[in-house]
């Protein structure tokens, strides 16, 4: 009796193909011979349905790399047990104390040159910018960063915007200490919401809310007003608008390519030798994605600051924003994939399933009529 109900409600939950067709195309009689051989015009929606089974690129492009164990028999169990003791006994509160110590030497100075310096902006900015980086650097030393920077410094001039390929909210960070960059950024809830409106607007960074359709065109008229001001910080932008795990690269918004100005590749590599510097947004907060990285051994990362490139006569904004997205791949070792990182964070359209659902039954009920027929 218990199997007898349990086929009921699988049958019930079966989707109905008539929901998807109009009454007129609907056999009148049931088919009295059908055989395998007979669906096998069904075959390229089957085949795509398995590919994105077997061939998720798009699910790998968030997927966290485990590090493999190591610690696997009675020889080398003691040496990583010596290893966890001293990245969280020793490392990890000499780390802290470093950054603690870093963030009460960046608000006894920050603040009074703030409050203090309103009437000399010039003045104000550039000490500001140069106390935002030193913050930077402690952050990047809590984490023994070994980050080797290849090519020419970014310098501060108008009609140009920096991309970059985007892992981490320590991309901005790492790029950060560098150079004093006005990021568009995400915003965040929290203390990082408190450090973006409080701190980094000093350095004019642009905040959005990626849920708020309302807030594109605000953000595209302040690109556009920004990348125009000759005293203003170089410009910032993760094209690919969400973190990917550095094996993957996802399509570029075109926003930053029709701005009008050179645009300037940074290519970011990450060692994983000691710590995968993915950040994992659904999963992690960022404060936990710090403690992870400042209790590993250390961060190695590799920046390429690639050369300008401009748009081409007859390019579109896409075909611009593919042909930069192409050098960063080719320089950090990427892998390129045909999605949109927004999917990440909103479902697919109603729609867009609700047509695969009619393909799908149109196809079968096809195949039912011929067989019918014979």
């Amino acid at each position: 009796m218990a199997s007898s109900s349990v086929a009921a409600d699988l049958e019930l939950d079966r989707p109905n193909l008539e929901d998807y067709l109009p009454p007129d195309s609907l056999p009148q009689e049931a088919p009295r011979n059908l055989h395998l051989r007979d669906l096998l015009d069904i075959s390229p929606v089957l085949t795509e349905a398995a590919g994105a089974i077997v061939d998720d690129s798009f699910t790998r492009c968030f997927k966290s790399n485990s590090p493999e164990p190591w610690n696997w028999n009675i020889y080398l169990f003691p040496l990583w047990c010596l290893g966890v003791v001293i990245r969280y006994g020793v490392l990890f509160p000499l780390r802290f104390l470093t950054l603690a110590i870093g963030w009460l030497a960046f608000f006894a100075a920050f603040f009074p040159v703030h409050f203090l310096l309103k009437g000399q902006d010039k003045l104000r900015s550039k000490i500001e910018r140069k106390l935002v980086e030193m913050m930077c650097s402690v952050f990047v030393a809590s984490w023994t960063g070994v980050i080797k920077y290849h090519g020419p410094r970014p310098s501060t001039r108008p009609h140009q915007v920096f991309v970059a390929n985007h892992t981490s909210m320590i991309d901005f960070i790492i790029l950060e200490q560098m150079t004093a960059f006005a990021v568009i950024m995400q915003k965040h809830p929290g203390w990082v919401g408190f450090i973006q409106k409080t701190i980094l607007e000093s350095v004019g960074c642009i905040w959005f809310n990626r849920n708020d359709l309302r807030d594109r065109e605000v953000t595209a008229r302040k690109l556009r007003d920004h990348v125009r001001g000759p005293d203003n910080n170089p410009l910032l932008i993760f094209p690919e608008g969400t973190c990917v795990n550095n094996q993957y690269t996802v399509m570029f918004k075109k926003g930053a390519f029709e701005l009008g100005c050179a645009v300037c590749p940074i290519a970011i590599k990450y060692n994983k030798i000691f710590v995968d510097a993915f950040w994992n947004s659904k999963k992690q907060s960022f404060t936990m994605h710090l403690v992870r990285l400042m209790t590993s051994w250390a961060v190695v990362c590799d920046v390429w600051y690639l050369e300008p490139q401009y748009l081409r006569e007859g390019e579109t904004a896409i075909e611009f924003a593919e042909r930069v997205r192409d050098m960063i791949a080719a320089r950090a070792g990427l892998k390129k994939v045909p999605w949109d990182g927004y999917l990440k964070h909103n479902r697919p359209s109603p729609k867009h399933t609700e047509e695969k659902q009619r393909i799908f039954a149109e196809s079968v009920l096809r195949r039912l009529e011929k067989a019918e027929q014979m």
